[in-house]
């Protein structure tokens, strides 16, 4: 069992609090429900971080609101954006971004700003690059566990563009000082993209406010979760941001040009979708998620692949409903790239007939926690056998036995452990508050789920 990462992250031993075990529903039958999830935080935060750089005030439908954005518009308020939130009749939240003709550089008594990540790393990461634009001197903090998610790629771009950088602990990590007042043109910028795709794309979501653009290219090896790149790019373009991409889809080039305010609405976040999607092959029933867009760049569209090649029946309506209906069987799968979808996933496939395996997905040993780690572990607890290696998950299925299942304050981690809960009677979760992360209403849409099943019964 490997329990660290090349890129420095560790696996966070468990938290055992007697009063945080979250008895996850069994039902014994086929669930059959139609779910609304929340809007995308991929989506979200990158949105609000275009907003922020805009040139006039921008609305954004269907705001995701949950830890991770209420940082991030945290962050934003820092630097001086105005924000205005709205509660819509039907429950979504609209927020409308208003610029500072000038991002905040300090405080006003001249002291740095100072911005908490919590454990977002769509904050730690997308926002440095911003302050870069703002030629400001701040300082960056989060959770504990975030501490140790490595920073020192997207770092290192930004000081090949002149910023400096202090860290009170660990080089290359939480918690740092950038001071970014003598930031300005240079020539490319290249950055190593093995650990994380957040890396590139906060360069990316700056570019065309930094001095002269930015020409920036992914270090040799491999890329991580290409697919967020690529969302990053088609998001760009969708606010018309000029980006060229290399040939060989390794280098990025934009024009330093401003942009203007925008209007859109988030999609669902079809990667918390997943878990029930997969809640219908688990039970044998069937489940449908409302508002699923016809194309998209989220990583989790590839549901659709994946729980088709594992026996499910998948059909999108005219009424936009993404329905998968149980066939009474769940085959393994060879997958590659699953990127955030792998706990899901593996936990699907420790359920399944026939064994799996998970590659290209090394980087998740440095997400919230060492994610392919965790599975190892947890996934034992139930009776899988489970390998990981450097970058893949091996999974036969075993013997299914009730067990408590930890997150690691992960919230990928708690919905893999609820997922299994629907088929292994006895599965508590720890601290399945974790979900709030990313899906606030996480436990009351899988409960009233799950309720489907014994109201049929």
């Amino acid at each position: 069992m490997n329990t660290a990462s090349a890129s420095g992250s560790q696996h966070h031993p468990p938290q055992h609090n007697a009063e945080n075990w979250w008895p996850a529903p069994y039902t014994g039958t086929g669930v059959h429900a139609t779910v609304t999830v929340p809007a995308s935080k991929s989506l979200t935060n990158r949105y609000l971080i275009l907003a922020a750089l805009a040139s006039s005030p921008s609305t954004i439908h269907n705001t995701l609101i949950s830890r991770d954005t209420e940082l991030m518009l945290g962050a934003l308020e820092k630097f001086g954006v105005g924000i205005d939130r709205t509660e819509q009749p039907d429950g979504s939240t609209t927020v409308v971004l208003t610029p500072a003709s000038e991002l905040k550089r300090a405080e006003s008594d001249g002291t740095e700003l100072t911005i908490e990540c919590g454990l977002a790393g769509t904050v730690m990461r997308f926002v440095p690059p911003l302050a870069a634009v703002a030629k400001a001197r701040v300082h960056f903090d989060g959770d504990p566990a975030a501490r140790v998610r490595p920073m020192a790629p997207v770092l290192n771009g930004l000081q090949a563009l002149g910023a400096r950088l202090s860290y009170g602990q660990t080089p290359g990590m939480l918690p740092f000082t950038m001071d970014a007042s003598e930031v300005q043109s240079t020539g490319e910028v290249v950055v190593d993209a093995s650990g994380s795709s957040q890396f590139i794309s906060a360069l990316l979501l700056a570019g065309h406010a930094l001095p002269g653009g930015l020409r920036l290219r992914a270090a040799p090896g491999p890329v991580a979760s290409p697919d967020h790149i690529a969302m990053t790019v088609e998001t760009l373009r969708e606010l018309g941001v000029a980006i060229t991409v290399d040939d060989d889809g390794r280098g990025w080039q934009i024009a330093e040009a401003p942009i203007a305010g925008f209007t859109v609405t988030v999609e669902p976040d079809l990667s918390n979708a997943g878990p029930f999607l997969a809640a219908a092959l688990a039970t044998n029933g069937s489940v449908g998620i409302r508002f699923w867009p016809e194309k998209t760049t989220q990583v989790g569209g590839k549901w659709v692949q994946i729980l088709s090649q594992m026996g499910a029946e998948v059909s999108h309506g005219t009424d936009g409903v993404l329905t998968v209906r149980g066939t009474g069987k769940i085959t393994g799968i060879n997958y590659a790239d699953a990127s955030e979808l792998a706990p899901t996933l593996a936990a699907l496939c420790a359920l399944a007939d026939s064994p799996s395996k998970l590659t290209g997905i090394g980087h998740l040993r440095g997400h919230e926690t060492d994610r392919l780690a965790a599975l190892e572990i947890e996934l034992a607890k139930i009776g899988a056998s489970v390998t990981a290696t450097d970058d893949a998950l091996e999974i036969i299925p075993g013997v299914r036995t009730r067990a408590d299942l930890n997150s690691y304050e992960d919230h990928r981690m708690a919905t893999a452990g609820a997922l299994l809960g629907l088929a292994i009677k006895g599965i508590r979760v720890e601290n399945i508050a974790t979900t709030a992360k990313t899906m606030p209403q996480f436990p009351e849409l899988w409960t009233q789920m799950a309720k489907t099943a014994k109201d049929r019964g």
